[in-house]
């Protein structure tokens, strides 16, 4: 049944409306919880009817690791700024410095506890693993090579830049998976860990990555 008391809807070209439905589904992923990223509640936030949204997505699973991967790829984009090559040591240090300190904040909870959510759904979901498994990549690329650059500018000492970013990823999603219960009470412990990790993993003294 399609949602009651949609207004008149407004022609858009396809490719916005799409991208205002992923963009919906990811707010309602980042609330409410990927379970809740339906065609009906999706409609329901943009004041549509349900078939306009089906008919993007006629298969709703594909709305849902959309609505992921669009959540999360903000997230990185916000997190964690790519480095190219040539902008130097003391950028790195930087992007590393201040990915630590917001993260050690309540700022990204919301997506933090997404994550937990599509890591416990992709048991089951074949669709949005494949998306999970996309970004995991993405974001071991990411920090990877804002870590080489650190050592090709004579910041950082580190002989596999890849592992270390998977080895710093994997610290940061530990700590995240405390938000739904005890994160108060383990928040300041489990954030010196990851910077203690992190400053060990590139070589830099005790205290280096604490915020300037």
């Amino acid at each position: 049944m399609e949602s009651r008391g949609a207004g008149k809807q407004i022609r858009k070209p396809p490719a916005e409306r799409r991208n205002e439905i992923v963009g919906a589904a990811a707010q309602v992923a980042l609330g409410e919880g990927l379970e809740c990223v339906t065609l009906r509640r999706v409609a329901e936030r943009l004041g549509v009817r349900a078939g306009l949204v089906g008919h993007y997505f006629p298969v709703a699973e594909e709305l849902v690791a959309e609505a992921f991967a669009s959540a999360t790829m903000a997230e990185l984009d916000s997190l964690l700024p790519e480095v190219g090559p040539g902008e130097g040591g003391d950028v790195a240090l930087r992007t590393v410095r201040q990915l630590l300190a917001r993260i050690s904040g309540t700022e990204f909870d919301d997506v933090s506890r997404l994550w937990l959510n599509a890591r416990h759904l992709s048991r089951y979901r074949p669709v949005l693993r494949d998306q999970v498994v996309s970004q995991e990549l993405l974001w071991c690329r990411r920090l990877g090579q804002v870590i080489a650059e650190g050592v090709d500018g004579g910041v950082f000492v580190c002989a596999d830049p890849w592992a270390a970013a998977v080895r710093v990823l994997a610290a940061i999603d530990g700590t995240g998976s405390y938000v739904n219960t005890s994160a108060d009470r383990r928040g300041a412990a489990v954030g010196g860990l990851v910077r203690a990790l992190t400053e060990a993993e590139l070589g830099l003294d005790p205290g280096a990555l604490r915020p300037a």
